[in-house]
């Protein structure tokens, strides 16, 4: 069976919540089990780095994300699941691909010119006051990680579909000033189907904005964040549009087809809003108590942690270690003997 090569990178800078379950995690948990799917998955810690200079935020958060990963079933025999900070080929790619791509590339990149964009309206002389070479070349170090394992397909958002046009054009550049096919060249897929969670604001869910419900917070706290979800200010009694509820949207990531229909219906007959929540804090309660449960035991138990992310950065590594040694030798940089 010829398996398609799928890779997904996370980053290490918090805590995981609702929003990334259903947008990232389930779906690539889900493609991890699948036998004609060849997946890798890593911790991007490197690029954690760009973000966050606070030691202590990216070493939990490392393990709080591989601990979550793990407690929601994901297949370490069928999938290769790793620290990117383990694989010292990737930093090491990542000079070479920087070495063929154009400055001109990088000026194009979306945050970079956020960034510059905002020193603009600022009034700031310096247009990269505040930039790091970390900011400016992650796209390098992001096609890096891609085509350091030759991904056929690369799971992002629409946002992030210019990194991987981005490591085609390192890649295409590389494979042409060396005369051979090195790298594939990847494909971004974005999944319409895969649903965007709002917040407690009702903005979309994001530690920026500081309105997330985090995946396995106690019971206690589940109830008291789903409890903060903004509502409107319909009486019971009083029909309700469930397709501009942030609360509707959250339960029907998780529920069934029929329990979404029935949930639609008791909008329409003016459920009230505390009997919604309550109603949405239950459901999600008992759907995420047994991974709840799986996740603190493995939080207390970091060297199996350590060990599983030992084991898919061998794994990574006999992949990455012929492959560097290919381009080392095409680029000029083999051993003499």
């Amino acid at each position: 069976m010829t398996k398609t090569r799928v890779l997904t990178g996370i980053t290490t800078t918090g805590t995981p919540h609702l929003g990334n379950y259903v947008g990232a995690i389930k779906p690539a948990i889900e493609a991890s089990q699948r036998p004609d799917v060849d997946s890798f998955y890593f911790l991007a810690d490197l690029h954690a780095l760009i973000k966050c200079q606070d030691p202590k935020r990216v070493q939990q958060s490392r393990l709080e994300i591989a601990a979550t990963w793990l407690a929601l079933g994901l297949d370490t025999d069928n999938a290769v699941f790793y620290r990117q900070s383990d694989i010292p080929e990737i930093p090491e790619l990542t000079w070479m691909l920087s070495c063929v791509c154009s400055k001109g590339l990088m000026n194009r990149a979306h945050a970079y010119k956020a960034a510059v964009a905002e020193n603009e309206e600022l009034g700031h002389q310096d247009m990269d006051k505040g930039v790091s070479m970390g900011l400016f070349g992650y796209p390098v170090l992001m096609a890096a990680d891609i085509l350091m394992f030759n991904a056929n397909k690369v799971p992002v958002g629409r946002d992030q579909i210019q990194h991987i046009e981005m490591a085609r054009d390192m890649g295409g550049r590389f494979n042409h000033l060396y005369k051979g096919q090195y790298f594939t060249l990847p494909e971004a897929v974005v999944d319409d189907k895969v649903e965007v969670l709002n917040g407690l604001d009702g903005r979309k869910m994001s530690k920026s904005y500081n309105n997330t419900i985090p995946l396995f917070v106690s019971e206690k706290k589940l109830q008291k964040l789903v409890r903060k979800i903004k509502t409107n200010s319909l009486e019971p009694g009083e029909p309700k549009d469930p397709d501009s509820c942030t609360l509707f949207q959250i339960f029907s990531a998780f529920a069934s087809v029929e329990e979404t229909a029935a949930m639609r219906a008791d909008y329409e007959n003016g459920i009230g809003w505390g009997e919604a929540k309550d109603r949405v804090f239950e459901y999600l309660n008992v759907h995420l108590r047994e991974p709840r449960e799986r996740y603190n035991a493995l939080l207390e138990d970091p060297g199996y942690i350590e060990d599983v992310l030992k084991q898919g950065a061998e794994k990574a590594r006999a992949e990455a270690q012929p492959l560097m040694e290919r381009v080392r030798e095409v680029a000029g940089l083999g051993r003499f003997v």
